[in-house]
């Protein structure tokens, strides 16, 4: 008997919560009525009716609506997808489908009042994506009648982003309101956005017609639509600022990692190589092999391809530069002019090579998945995934030069001959082997340039003659021979370069820079260190 009495328990809570999951998605029937059978006006009523009310069980019947899947058969209103169908009021399930059935057709005009709607009733979502994307889609079609709504999910919504969103479209509608003292509010709340949008509307209330006069009477609302102005104008260019500096340091990684292998072949090792920046050409090259590579034979570890680039690009990279080395360089020590015509002459055979290997087009290396995409710090400033890798790519390359230069027995035989190369060939050190691996270690780190490079932008033939130059202004800047200036030219070059771009245009920039070096190098031949080392004197 206990245990019947408990089933009847059980059966009873279980009839409770069905009736109550029932209702939670049951919608009024007057309402689905006139969403099937009203005119245009009746349906858009009712539609704007759900979304003052904050509906959300209404947004599968009105996206069936708006994908034309809502048919009327008799008295019954259905939702019908493929052969199943569900009834528009209770959502129960129909079968067999009636054979009697009429398409609800919904005009172009409704189906915008659907679009809206359902972008409203999204803002109640619990997913945070789903009310983003809702908020968004808002901005450019939201009217009055949703301004309850907003106002509902304004304080409910915990995301800084997406109320901020919403203020936004909450402030725009209420700018257009005939109550001065709701405008003025508007005005005034609108000094906390960081959207560049609203410069947009708030500039709206300062134009003046074609005799000078104010449009928007209220010179109190213009006031206030000033000062807005003002604070927003101030949000926005510390944000631009900090988009500059991150452009700055992070031009200035790329080309320190261009300069840091020249900075050995060059300024420990003194040999003008004309012929780096194809090195850095060959790195890139080299991880496009390596991502079709990948593409092809192991799809799915696709993503990874760059694990094994990196190395691949530095021995690559690094073998081809011992080559040259032995090959050529080796016979030039002490000759500069030679060396340069020399070195130049192989710049454009290894240009020719690539072009008959690749093509003269471009090819294209892509992102892996966690390089694409970015982190949005304010509303105007993006930092894209790819270069903020590249930033620590570049920070750890040099900490590993810095390592080999200053920890290990090929440093100190390289820092010995830069020092003095007859007394180190007097106590034993094998200063040919040293110049080989020297200059290997130096093509090998142009060859991680290019590999990081491949990741920013496409790859082609000339890709390294874009970097050559300045890979040169950052050494000699810096100070031949001395890592720490490479470093500090390298990022004081690429921070002022973009400072100067934002605010003169690239080409200026550019020109500004180079008479900049000219005249510093003037005053201080020496660079920004020192020299030390063998041509010290010279």
């Amino acid at each position: 008997m206990r245990t019947f009495r408990h089933l009847l328990r059980l059966l009873g809570c279980a009839a409770l919560l069905f009736t109550w999951v029932s209702a939670a998605h049951a919608l009024r029937p007057e309402v689905v009525d006139k969403l099937a059978r009203g005119e245009s006006d009746e349906k858009i009523a009712a539609i704007n009716g759900l979304v003052s009310d904050a509906d959300a069980t209404a947004i599968p019947l009105l996206q069936a609506l708006h994908d034309s899947e809502v048919q009327i058969a008799g008295s019954s209103i259905l939702i019908v997808r493929g052969d199943k169908a569900s009834d528009a009021v209770s959502g129960q399930p129909v079968a067999p489908l009636p054979d009697a059935r009429e398409d609800v057709i919904v005009n172009n005009r409704v189906r915008r009042e659907i679009e809206s709607a359902i972008a409203s009733l999204k803002l109640v979502s619990p997913v945070r994506d789903v009310r983003l994307a809702a908020a968004k889609s808002l901005e450019a079609n939201a009217d009055e009648d949703m301004l309850p709504l907003i106002a509902r999910a304004l304080t409910k919504e915990s995301d800084a982003e997406i109320k901020g969103v919403l203020t936004l479209i909450r402030a725009s509608l209420q700018l257009k309101n005939k109550d001065a003292a709701i405008r003025l509010a508007a005005a005034k709340a609108l000094a906390e956005s960081t959207n560049p949008t609203t410069k947009t509307l708030l500039l709206g209330l300062l134009e003046r017609n074609a005799s000078g006069a104010y449009l928007e009477p209220d010179e109190g609302l213009r006031a206030e639509a000033q000062l807005s102005l003002r604070a927003v104008e101030t949000r926005l260019a510390w944000g631009e600022r900090l988009g500059q500096l991150f452009s700055g340091i992070s031009l200035g990684s790329i080309l320190l990692l261009a300069a840091l292998g020249l900075a050995i072949t060059y300024g420990l090792m003194g040999v003008i190589n004309m012929a780096h920046g194809e090195l850095i050409m060959i790195g890139a090259y080299t991880t496009y092999v390596v991502q079709n590579l990948f593409r092809s034979h192991a799809p799915d570890l696709f993503n990874w391809y760059l694990l094994a680039a990196v190395p691949c690009s530095f021995m690559v990279a690094a073998l081809v530069g011992m080559a040259l080395e032995r090959g050529v360089v080796r016979f030039l020590y002490g000759r500069p002019l030679e060396t340069l015509l020399a070195t130049w002459g192989i710049s454009l055979f290894l240009i020719q090579t690539m072009r008959t290997l690749f093509g003269a087009q471009n090819v294209q290396v892509e992102n892996p998945v966690w390089m694409s995409g970015g982190v949005q710090i304010l509303s105007n400033v993006v930092l894209p995934y790819n270069r903020i890798v590249i930033i620590f790519f570049a920070m750890a390359v040099l900490l590993l030069v810095w390592l080999l230069l200053n920890r290990t027995r090929l440093g100190l035989y390289v820092r010995g001959v830069t020092q003095n190369r007859a007394m180190a060939s007097c106590v034993g050190v094998p200063t040919a082997r040293v110049d080989t691996r020297a200059f290997g270690l130096g093509s090998g780190i142009a060859g991680l340039a290019g590999c990081a490079l491949s990741q920013i932008g496409n790859v082609g033939p000339d890709l390294g003659q874009s970097y050559i130059v300045d890979s040169f202004m950052v050494v000699v800047l810096g100070g031949v021979g001395q890592l720490a200036g490479t470093v500090y030219a390298a990022l004081g070059l690429g921070v002022v370069n973009k400072v100067l771009e934002g605010w003169a245009g690239a080409v200026i920039a550019k020109i500004a820079v180079l008479v900049f070096i000219i005249i510093f190098i003037q005053k201080r031949p020496q660079g920004l260190f020192a020299l030390k080392g063998r041509f010290a004197d010279n």
